[in-house]
């Protein structure tokens, strides 16, 4: 990894320890890595370096992990990677999905978060955007309400040319629904199709990528215009969608 290509990771533990021993493992690696004990030290570095990925205890000393983790995906589109405890409680952990791209438990692998930690860097730099407010008309696209959604560059882009920033499996399910406008999928069947989840999926899982999805693409996400809920069966997509 040349130092024009290493990627900045940021670390937010008040455990010293935990601090140390993974600004070590994240430099052997290659990475650049900073470490800060609490959310004072993590926007000093947010606003003046350039940060990949964060990696962020969910319960730091007296701040609440979660809530960092929201105002920073309010102002920033790069990864969080967040730790905590086997002990949290399930509502909790939902929450948590949505606010973060992946979380491992304490104590952890080394080897696994490194491998899920490169996944994300992978994927993050696969779907970086490319500021453009031209559609390219040999693109395969489909386009509901003021979206476009570019199958071939994989972007979704709004009317005035925003780009919005979608995980991997955000892009593959709303693909898969906006592709079958009106029909309803079981929660099973959305995973069998959508190609960018994970091997181990869960209901929950897809539950959480549709409130995500709900939350860039709709006006008001607790009545959505275009993703629908059949209650007892599933989810569809409320057409018209037109394709090029």
């Amino acid at each position: 990894m040349t130092e024009q290509n290493k990627k900045t990771l940021l670390i937010v533990d008040d455990d010293q320890d935990i601090r140390q021993l993974l600004c070590d493992a994240f430099l052997q690696k290659g990475y650049n890595a900073f470490a800060v004990e609490n959310g004072i030290g993590m926007w000093g570095y947010l606003d003046k370096v350039q940060v990949d990925l964060i990696l962020m205890d969910l319960y730091l000393q007296d701040e609440d992990g979660l809530q960092l983790a929201r105002e920073v995906r309010e102002r920033f589109s790069m990864p969080i990677m967040m730790l905590t405890g086997k002990g949290d409680e399930t509502d909790r952990i939902l929450g948590l999905e949505l606010a973060a791209d992946d979380y491992m438990m304490k104590p952890f692998n080394l080897r696994e978060l490194m491998a899920r930690i490169h996944a994300l860097l992978r994927r993050a730099t696969q779907q970086a955007p490319v500021l453009s407010n031209v559609i390219n008309e040999a693109h395969e696209c489909l386009s509901f309400g003021r979206w476009t959604l570019d199958i071939t560059a994989r972007q979704l882009q709004g009317q005035d040319g925003h780009l919005v920033s979608l995980t991997l499996g955000e892009f593959s399910l709303l693909e898969v629904l906006a592709r079958h406008p009106d029909r309803i999928f079981s929660r099973e069947q959305l995973i069998d199709q959508s190609r960018g989840l994970e091997t181990e999926v869960f209901d929950r899982t897809v539950d959480v990528l549709i409130l995500r999805l709900r939350r860039k693409i709709e006006s008001n996400p607790k009545t959505p215009e275009f993703i629908k809920t059949q209650r007892g069966l599933g989810y569809f997509f409320q057409g018209p969608v037109r394709t090029n």
